[in-house]
């Protein structure tokens, strides 16, 4: 026997299958939909790939200098400040990061590297103060010129210097062409940046002061939980 559908039936029938199709829309959109990833902590290697800006940006200080890829450098005009910041994510324990910087011109640091160290920052100044001041900022809210890690260095214009820093908490180490400059046990300290402009640096950045630089070969390097660097194998 044939069924006369009624309008209410049939008004129920479409409001039925209206939901349906929303459904199903609603389901297929939210599979193709691209959900953002989270960030990763990069792997071993370089930084800079000596050609472009790819995964820096230059920090947006007040009266920077131009910068620039040249000759396989990230070029630092002198300005009031100039840098860059890594946009990406960075490890904040057992790592080490090498570098290569030289001053042009000017007579401040050519190289603050600021740097994480479990949730605080930190930067290594070479160069500060006049030129040759090395150091921390800060501890316990000193600055670098006025810390157990301040020290002096000559350091000549365009000259190339090898820069390494190792984060192993509590242990913070850093040398300038194989010399220690830092052997820091950070255990009970306060690590903080220095307050203004250095909180743009973070999580990782390169900046100068009022001084001309270049930087180059930034790498970088994981290291075993213990914060120990793996010993090279002895030849056979």
């Amino acid at each position: 026997m044939n069924h006369t559908f009624t309008r209410q039936e049939l008004a129920a029938y479409a409001c039925a299958a209206l939901v349906l199709c929303h459904s199903a829309v609603g389901s297929n959109a939210t599979e193709g939909e691209s959900k953002p990833k989270p960030a990763t902590t990069p792997a071993s290697g370089p930084l800079f790939d000596g050609k472009s800006l790819t995964g820096w940006k230059i920090t947006p200080f007040g009266g920077t200098g131009d910068v620039s890829v040249k000759n396989g450098a990230i070029d630092l005009e002198m300005g009031h400040m100039t840098g860059v910041t890594w946009t990406n994510s960075f490890p904040t324990k057992n790592y080490e990061v090498t570098l290569e910087a030289q001053r042009n011109n000017g007579t401040d640091f050519f190289c603050g590297l600021t740097f994480p160290v479990l949730d605080s920052h930190v930067t290594f100044i070479v160069g500060g103060w006049g030129g040759a001041l090395v150091g921390i900022s800060s501890i316990n809210g000193q600055d670098a010129s006025e810390n157990e890690t301040t020290k002096f260095h000559r350091f000549e214009k365009n000259r190339w210097y090898k820069i390494r820093v190792r984060v192993a908490p509590p242990k913070i180490e850093a040398w300038i062409d194989d010399e220690n400059f830092v052997d820091l046990d950070s255990t009970g300290k306060k690590l903080a940046l220095r307050p203004g402009d250095t909180e743009l640096c973070k999580p990782f950045g390169i900046a100068t002061w009022s001084t001309g630089a270049a930087v180059k070969n930034i790498q970088l390097k994981l290291l075993p939980s213990d914060g120990v660097p793996a010993k090279p194998a002895a030849a056979k």
